[in-house]
């Protein structure tokens, strides 16, 4: 079993929200407990994939691969890959502290770019079984022109990689409630950590549409006694493998950054994601992983889209 990692650099054109560091620094911390993270999904998606006998599954947005490691425990052959090197590099960390377990040994990761992910990414055969871009990271694509051009050319490209027959997990915040009432849902059901102090809404309209909402996190890691254990415990308990201390974190407890997001309702990404896939698809709405209208007003909604044969 020899160690075969793989990691390339590229010109991207789309801008790297994280490329100054302050976000893939402190993630985990916004995140919180992996388990606890992972825990509210991890049924639901397993057996999704499962019943479907999925067993290569792309991850499109694997920022520092929690969800990825998720699925390689689960069995399940993964690429994962990311804009973000800074969030990638996380990855690396983990995949070379366990490379030793064969699932670890042959997990795949790079930086692609989704706008040309088709030449990014090699497809195998006639595709992914599964593709999956969770935790509102769809909604980091920006929309250049005004007209979504570039959110059509990602779903084109994504619909590319799934071989017919397979399934695309794909969500995004509830911004129909964010733009109706001013503010995000209370729950979330991907970001819990203790070192939260505060997350600001702020709504960008042009033409009187909303075109982008910016969240302000304020974090405080000083409030996160669970991630002051050494690394040795941290990567037994399925985070971060060691890595050579950083003097800022260190230095600095109080952190905060900036991310913006295209506000996606659902009715509309539901008519833009039969468009990319020719309307040749099966498709599903959850609200918070639960059938659609069981949770009043979920944080987050889940698209299944089934490519048809």
């Amino acid at each position: 079993m020899g160690d075969s990692i793989k990691y390339r650099t590229r010109s991207l054109a789309v801008s790297d929200q994280y490329a100054d560091g302050k976000a893939a620094k402190v993630w985990e911390h916004y995140i919180g407990s992996r388990s606890e993270r992972t825990e509210v999904y991890r049924e639901w998606l397993v057996k999704l994939l499962r019943d479907r006998g999925c067993q290569r599954v792309l991850d499109v947005a694997c920022g520092t691969g929690i969800d990825s490691v998720m699925l390689l425990k689960e069995g399940f052959k993964v690429m994962s890959c990311d804009l973000s090197d800074k969030m990638v590099m996380h990855a690396f960390r983990e995949r070379w502290a366990r490379r030793k377990e064969e699932a670890f040994d042959e997990w795949e990761i790079d930086v692609a770019n989704w706008l040309t992910l088709d030449g990014d990414i090699s497809k195998p055969g006639d595709g992914f079984d599964a593709i999956i871009c969770i935790g509102n990271s769809f909604a980091h694509l920006p929309d250049f022109d005004g007209t979504q051009s570039s959110h059509r050319r990602a779903l084109r490209n994504f619909a590319k990689m799934l071989k017919p027959g397979g399934v695309m997990i794909i969500d995004h915040r509830n911004y129909d409630a964010i733009l109706d009432t001013g503010k995000a849902p209370e729950k979330n059901i991907y970001y819990h950590g203790s070192s939260i102090k505060d997350i600001t809404t702020s709504v960008t309209y042009v033409d009187a549409k909303p075109a982008t909402i910016t969240l302000d996190y304020f974090l405080d890691t000083s409030l996160a006694p669970e991630h002051n254990n050494n690394n040795n415990k941290v990567v037994q308990n399925g985070g971060s493998p060691p890595r050579h201390k950083d003097k800022d974190v260190e230095e600095d407890t109080i952190f905060r950054f900036q991310l913006t997001y295209y506000p996606h309702r659902l009715n509309s990404f539901t008519s833009l994601l039969y468009e990319c896939f020719d309307n040749h698809i099966t498709h599903t709405v959850y609200g918070d992983y639960k059938p659609k209208g069981e949770v009043e007003t979920p944080a987050y909604y889940i698209h299944v889209v089934e490519k048809n044969l």
